[in-house]
């Protein structure tokens, strides 16, 4: 009899990637659960067209106790991607937050030790924001963990980091998972409580369990409308409707760009991998990219006479450098990530021309809303 998996989240932007791959690379029969998030899949209750018909779809929320219990219970793996995203919008919708990503997790967990099911492995997306901004490298001091950029040095448009220790400034290095924990949003509390929740259940009841920690995933089925989503759809978006992007503080923070399709290889891999049981695996490419080079990258592809404005202002709680070390991965489950960012960014052109005049700038109510909660200067 063939296995099933349930891929909780499948309907979004990774999850129905993934469910493409599993179908294409395994003989495992798929199911989608998911409640289908009007920010992410607007007011049209109708499935995304992009949803692989081979799939089994069962709309619902991880917070319906009852119903999840049910999903679970018919299946044999579980891709646990169902979450709220948004780093900023955590900040101020902080119940939605920890009752979708928390007790959501906590749902999944209490069902895995409480009910009778054949489940034999579970794998949950988690996010490099669990890191704060990571690690760095001091010429005085050596290996250094810098903690969150304070306001008086924002203000100042003093943007880099400063170690600890000396007050010196400090040069990023690759973030590795054993970098302690230093989460500056609710959403990235919640990722770091779901590892550590995860993790304990995990191995005091026997359950394997692996954890990947995406860091800043793109390509196609990128919601382009939703203003809290990755900063390549953002960037798009704006261009699309006529805006210029809008870059924040100098555009010289640098980020780990990771495409989905290698996202799904790191997937296939924790599957398939006994060696994953029980660990956590970081994600990503190991190459920064500057969100200067992003919005000038995707400006020039889309729409070159709307030039990014870097307007020099500053989130409360943004990073100003994560990007992932990925050797653990690669040692342990052999992955090795294909698409290089200029690859990958001309594959998420082509596919929003496609798409027609069906993007909505929200920026502009999503950069309101976060001036009104103080966390936009």
């Amino acid at each position: 009899m063939a296995k099933k998996i349930l891929i909780t989240g499948g309907a979004g932007f990774i999850g129905s990637h993934l469910v493409d791959f599993l179908i294409e690379n395994t003989d495992y029969v798929v199911t989608v659960y998911d409640q289908l998030e009007e920010q992410v899949h607007g007011k049209n209750d109708n499935l995304p067209d992009y949803l692989n018909k081979e799939a089994r779809f069962i709309r619902g929320s991880v917070t319906n106790y009852e119903k999840f219990e049910e999903v679970v219970k018919s299946n044999d793996i579980i891709f646990h991607l169902a979450a709220r995203v948004g780093v900023g919008q955590s900040m101020y919708q902080i119940s939605n937050y920890i009752d979708n990503n928390i007790n959501g997790m906590a749902n999944l967990l209490n069902i895995l030790v409480n009910s009778e099911h054949n489940i034999r492995k579970v794998i949950i997306a988690s996010s490099n924001t669990v890191y704060g901004d990571g690690k760095a490298l001091c010429p005085k001091c050596g290996v250094i963990y810098p903690k969150l950029r304070l306001p008086n040095q924002l203000k100042k448009k003093d943007w880099e980091l400063n170690c600890p220790d000396c007050g010196g400034k400090v040069k990023p290095a690759l973030t590795d998972e054993n970098t302690p924990y230093d989460p500056s949003s609710i959403y990235a509390l919640s990722k770091k409580v779901q590892e550590e929740m995860s993790l304990m259940i995990g191995e005091v009841f026997g359950i394997n369990i692996a954890i990947l920690r995406y860091f800043l995933v793109y390509g196609p089925r990128q919601a382009l409308s939703n203003p809290y989503t990755g900063v390549c759809s953002i960037f798009s978006s704006r261009l699309l409707n006529g805006n210029h992007p809008i870059v924040f503080e100098d555009g010289l923070q640098s980020r780990d760009f990771v495409n989905v399709s290698d996202v799904c290889q790191a997937s296939l891999l924790a599957l398939n991998n006994q060696a994953a049981n029980g660990k956590i695996f970081n994600v990503g490419t190991g190459i920064p990219i500057t969100i200067r080079e992003v919005a000038e990258i995707i400006t020039d592809k889309i729409n070159p006479t709307l030039k990014p404005i870097y307007n020099q202002q500053y989130r409360v709680g943004d990073v100003r450098h994560c990007v992932a070390d990925i050797s653990k991965i690669k040692n342990t489950l052999g992955y090795d990530p294909k698409v290089s960012f200029k690859q990958g960014i001309e594959e998420y052109i082509k596919w929003i021309e496609l798409q027609g005049n069906v993007s909505i700038d929200k920026t502009e109510s999503a950069f309101k809303e976060l001036k009104e909660k103080n966390l936009l200067k």
